[in-house]
């Protein structure tokens, strides 16, 4: 079954699902509204209708909570994250698994993805804000303009990178922020989504 396009709250109560599902017990329609902020459980029923017809779950309507993720293992990736990367000043990234973002991303992937929480401001405006969630493809190498996770002197932070006569540039988004410049740096990754939970 082809699976259609969804909006951004039907993604949201789908991540959701996902996460709740591996728990082995469906969520109430209440429950689910919470964790999305709506508050009109009718409202909720509308969204996992359009999930339901647009084949990313199924649901018994003899049972209550049955709702059941279609081609689960097929679709989602279960993205590790590993903890916190400053998107200030640098802040040591501890690689520790603290639990897994399902992603849902609709680009092939042949590189491991990871994903890291961000602390600050510093890329305020590329729309990457204090709390998000970074998923970035791992790689060692990155072209100028792109986002990126990078170490500096064994801290994590994630800038817009640049390689400008024999230094590097690591760019923050935010004209409160100065520029780090470094002669040397490792890239961890590129980034390749944002997530946001309200």
């Amino acid at each position: 079954m082809k699976m259609e396009r969804i909006n951004d709250t039907q993604r949201k109560i789908y991540e959701y699902l996902l996460v709740k599902l591996q728990d082995g017990v469906p969520p109430s329609v209440r429950e689910i509204g919470e964790a999305v902020g709506l508050r009109s459980t009718s409202s909720v029923q509308a969204n996992l209708d359009a999930l339901e017809s647009a084949g990313y779950i199924s649901r018994d309507p003899m049972l209550k909570r049955s709702i059941r993720v279609v081609g689960q293992a097929d679709n989602i990736t279960q993205v590790p994250l590993l903890g916190a990367v400053a998107a200030g000043s640098p802040l040591l990234a501890v690689e520790q698994i603290e639990g897994y973002i399902p992603y849902t991303g609709r680009l092939s992937r042949d590189k491991p993805l990871f994903g890291l929480r961000v602390k600050g401001e510093s890329m305020l405006w590329a729309g990457i804000l204090n709390g998000d969630i970074v998923v970035a493809e791992k790689t060692p190498v990155a072209q100028n303009g792109e986002m990126v996770v990078a170490m500096i002197d064994d801290e994590a932070t994630v800038k817009t990178f640049y390689k400008e006569n024999g230094r590097f540039r690591l760019q923050p988004e935010n004209a409160a922020y100065d520029p780090i410049i470094v002669d040397e740096v490792e890239i961890l990754g590129k980034v390749v989504a944002v997530f946001r939970y309200y």
